[in-house]
């Protein structure tokens, strides 16, 4: 399998692009349900998920307790309140309608990745004026590092570009995403924000100066861009090469135990452990709840060089945040190092797609190559790379943080608790 994205290209006449330049956002969605059955049946899987009480993502299905706190990270909460009233004041009336929310509402949870275009809430990019657009822009400007912001666009960008790879503009752009607003922008109130569409989904939990950003998902396919005004744009080249290094760096015997299948869709493994959606992934959209067992290996167990090596992987994935989170979210990780695993799927040539999760009590971050949604490999490819970012024992979204601020500073439970 070629990992060259321009090897996969499909001809327009590919069943997985056919029509598709005659198509926007909603007329797609709509031929989507239409002609492929599969896709009804994963909206009404994950519609059952999200009837289901917040209770966040576990190792067993008992929440851990105790481990979020109240405190003051440095978050540039001043910046970020400016930045989200600017787009109150940009937006209409009837546009401010469908940006905000209240801070329980249940659209937190209803982020999804692929280009389907289905759950039609908030202000979508691409059908808004440039002064409205620019003003979301700089909320995300404000909430990320600069990394973080280079990367999100970039996502955005290799979207676009995808579009244009098969005529499907419409479809597919750097503007194809939703983004709305949680609560009220506010310097002691809990607020937030969410940006989702086709490989990028971020969502944003401010209260005071904390946040959490999660559950995040970037993917690209292709992940770089050869051609145009973003030409020599790649992506996720620390997370595959740092997380590679890792796995051959491994004492033998702890390789062999991390490898927990050699291959990316494996006849070992149990029903349910490859989904035809998600593939590798366990923590993507609509699995708030999801039991996910430790695989692989304990961090515990690794040289304290290996330590090292995975504190540096773990950190390429947080360069996302600004410098105070950030560095809370590090030292929150290496407080429960000990409780951490590793584990990986795949080969480790220099050609082989793979997969590796890394799954702490407080933190747990997936990488995956993916096979062809649009371009045609059938089995995974290094140029289609899924990532995504939980946090888990119930402060996805911030929603522990939202139940300690109402009851240490309200004296009353978190509204919307589901």
């Amino acid at each position: 399998m070629s990992n060259n994205f321009r090897d996969l290209i499909p001809p327009p006449d590919h069943p997985r692009v056919a029509g598709i330049s005659e198509r926007d956002a909603y007329s797609h969605a709509a031929h989507a349900l239409a002609t492929r059955p599969r896709v009804a049946g994963l909206l009404a899987e994950r519609r059952t998920r999200l009837e289901q009480p917040f209770r966040g993502i576990t190792t067993n299905g008992d929440v851990v307790p105790d481990l979020y706190t109240l405190a003051d990270e440095n978050a540039p909460a001043g910046a970020m309140v400016e930045a989200a009233r600017a787009v109150l004041n940009v937006a209409s009336e009837e546009e401010r309608g469908r940006l905000r929310h209240t801070i329980d509402a249940p659209q937190w949870r209803m982020w999804s990745n692929p280009e389907l275009y289905f759950d039609r809430f908030g202000l979508r990019l691409d059908e808004l004026g440039a002064p409205l657009r620019d003003a979301i822009l700089a909320v995300l400007r404000a909430s990320l590092s600069p990394k973080g912001f280079a990367k999100a666009r970039g996502a955005m960008r290799t979207n676009g570009f995808l579009g244009e790879l098969v005529n499907a503009p419409r479809v597919m752009n750097e503007y194809s995403y939703n983004f709305s607003l949680f609560g009220e922008p506010s310097a002691t109130e809990p607020w937030g924000w969410s940006l989702f569409g086709h490989h990028l989904c971020l969502n944003c939990f401010v209260l005071q100066d904390q946040m959490v950003l999660s559950p995040d998902f970037i993917g690209a396919e292709p992940n770089c861009i050869d051609c145009g005004p973003y030409v020599g744009l790649e992506l996720f080249q620390d997370e595959e090469r740092l997380g590679l290094e890792l796995m051959r760096a491994l004492p033998p015997a702890l390789q062999l135990h991390a490898r927990v299948y050699l291959l990316m869709h494996d006849p070992a493994m149990p029903e349910g452990r490859w989904h035809p959606a998600d593939q590798r992934h366990l923590g993507g959209a609509y699995r708030d709840n999801w039991i996910i067992p430790h695989e692989g290996v304990a961090v515990r167990d690794f040289p304290a060089s290996q330590r090292d090596r995975l504190l540096g992987l773990i950190a390429a994935y947080f360069e996302i945040l600004p410098s105070g989170p950030f560095a809370a979210r590090m030292r929150q990780i290496e407080q429960h190092i000990d409780a951490t695993y590793f584990c990986w799927i795949g080969g480790d040539g220099d050609e082989d797609p793979f997969y590796y999760r890394i799954q702490s009590p407080v933190a747990m971050i997936e990488f995956d190559h993916h096979s062809g949604v649009f371009l045609t490999n059938t089995e995974p490819a290094k140029c289609h790379i899924h990532t995504v970012i939980r946090t888990p024992n119930g402060n996805d979204y911030g929603k522990d943080l939202l139940r300690l601020h109402y009851a240490q500073v309200h004296g009353v439970p978190a509204p919307g608790r589901g």
